[in-house]
């Protein structure tokens, strides 16, 4: 049997809005990715716990709050104090141009804007993360 990459996809934060987590989460399954959407309202802890348990090779966070840059440094140092910084983080949402710079000096390894297509999301995911063993 061909692996498959297995994604956790997460809400963190107060944001309620979960349309485009959820389209992007689908996009991800239906090109025959493994996907654990935690759901709505989730801790940095909850994620990282999750991520780890699950066995997955990344994190796909969605972010509309603005609350992006404590959010993603938050599961970037939960995932360095667990020793899990195989585990690859990438998101999107509404994310300013200025910002990007620093979230990737943080260890985000992907980030999509406003306009990202999913198969843009979903060419990406394939060519930087590795399938389980």
């Amino acid at each position: 049997m061909e692996s498959r990459i297995r994604i956790v996809v997460a809400k963190p934060g107060l944001d309620g809005h979960d349309r485009g987590v959820k389209v992007v989460a689908r996009a991800l399954r239906d090109a025959g990715m493994e996907v654990v959407y935690t759901g709505l309202h989730q801790t940095p802890e909850q994620i990282v716990r999750t991520a780890i348990q699950e066995d997955a090779a990344a994190i796909g966070l969605s972010i509309l709050s603005g609350a992006h840059m404590t959010l993603f440094a938050k599961v970037m140092e939960l995932l360095r104090e667990q020793d899990a910084t195989d585990i690859v983080v990438f998101g999107g949402g509404i994310i300013p141009e200025e910002d990007i710079p620093e979230l990737r000096r943080l260890g985000v390894a992907g980030i999509f804007t406003p306009g990202a297509t999913t198969d843009e999301i979903v060419d990406w995911v394939r060519t930087t993360i590795p399938a389980a063993a």
